[in-house]
């Protein structure tokens, strides 16, 4: 899997040699686009990557001139190498991203999806979510966390973030940074009620916690994704 953020103001050799930069390839001021990415592309092809994520899309305005030559170097990149292509962005269906000739293009290669929170009303649903928080919780290295207790607490975690990944994420590297600060090294649901998270969490959740000191906000934001598959 590849994975690289588009940068602001995108040139095509700004994009490239961000795969570039993904990969640990080499570039010198004194590499073309061209040199970069045939680079790019045939380590991608000599590694058999299949997905290739571009996040931040949204970015990317298709109706200036650089915007359309980076549309094009993703054109060509698609083209060149055999992997699927997730395009993710906010609110990808009403950004620049897809104005103008070169957008519409685009939008006649991929598909819209839209990336909804995680519900937690069916059995299923809350599976996927306690498998979500399952992950986080097992990525934690504090010495005195106890294993299980975020996992039992998954209803409430939903209930806090709305289903939100992204504000699933800050809340718990949130309190770690905290317990990691403080000396204590584990997570517990009180030391949760005391984190703020983003604003969009904050109004799901209607009853704003306490402010902590050292704790930041930072928002959350739902996001589109395209796809498109190449041969």
């Amino acid at each position: 899997m590849a994975l690289v953020s588009v940068p602001p103001t995108a040139t095509p050799k700004m994009l490239v040699s961000e795969f570039a930069r993904f990969l640990g390839l080499p570039v010198t001021h004194r590499m073309n686009r061209a040199q970069i990415t045939d680079a790019v592309c045939t380590t991608l092809c000599e590694a058999g990557t299949r997905p290739v994520l571009v996040d931040d899309i949204h970015l990317l305005d298709t109706r200036t001139r650089l915007g359309a030559e980076t549309s094009d170097q993703i054109k060509h990149l698609g083209e060149r190498i055999p992997a699927t292509f997730v395009y993710a962005g906010v609110d990808v269906h009403d950004s620049p991203v897809l104005a103008g000739p070169r957008g519409q293009q685009l939008a006649g290669r991929f598909k819209l999806l839209h990336h909804d929170p995680l519900a937690h009303g069916t059995e299923t649903q809350r599976q996927v979510w306690l498998e979500v928080v399952t992950g986080m919780e097992n990525a934690l290295r504090l010495r005195r966390h106890r294993p299980g207790a975020l996992t039992r607490h998954a209803a409430y975690l939903h209930q806090r973030t709305g289903g939100v990944i992204g504000s699933l994420a800050h809340l718990i590297k949130e309190a770690a940074v905290v317990t990691i600060t403080d000396g204590t090294e584990k997570i517990t649901k009180t030391l949760l009620d005391h984190i703020e998270l983003d604003i969009r969490a904050q109004q799901h959740h209607h009853t704003p916690p306490p402010p902590r000191r050292g704790t930041t906000r930072r928002p959350s934001h739902p996001t589109n994704l395209h796809t498109n598959q190449t041969n």
